[in-house]
């Protein structure tokens, strides 16, 4: 299993930003080590409801931070969120039905949202004179 791990070309170069993206990947990390120390779905939900709400409130902060900008890619930037948001209530639901995580596949989604997501939508949108 690939444990995901902050790495540079994830800096936006915004320090509020980047500080969140950093701690979005420990809680996933955490995630990650509870799993392989076998945690129970209680355990691994109230994690992913942690990671979740931290999400939530990042995607926050970004969208107004577009919204002030006038940011051109608002609309493909929030439906990009707004996938992940989705897929991350699909996950905790399937958690709490069934009690049983797919951790490679939690973590393979998650590890190539941040990469993806990262590379395009958020360099794009810190990188165009925002500051």
């Amino acid at each position: 299993m690939t444990v995901l791990q902050w790495r540079e070309e994830f800096s936006v170069g915004i320090e509020e930003v980047d500080h969140e993206h950093r701690e979005l990947i420990e809680l996933i990390r955490t995630l990650q080590q509870d799993l392989q120390a076998g945690a129970d779905a209680d355990r691994v939900i109230d994690v992913l409801g942690e990671i979740y709400n931290q999400i939530a409130a990042h995607f926050a902060l970004e969208e107004k931070m577009m919204r002030k900008t006038h940011y051109p890619a608002l609309a493909d930037h929030k439906e990009d969120h707004e996938t992940l948001l989705d897929d991350l209530r699909d996950i905790m639901d399937e958690v709490e039905d069934d009690g049983v995580l797919d951790e490679s596949q939690l973590t393979d989604d998650l590890d190539r949202w941040f990469s993806d997501h990262f590379k395009t939508h958020d360099s794009k949108l810190h990188h165009s004179g925002h500051g």
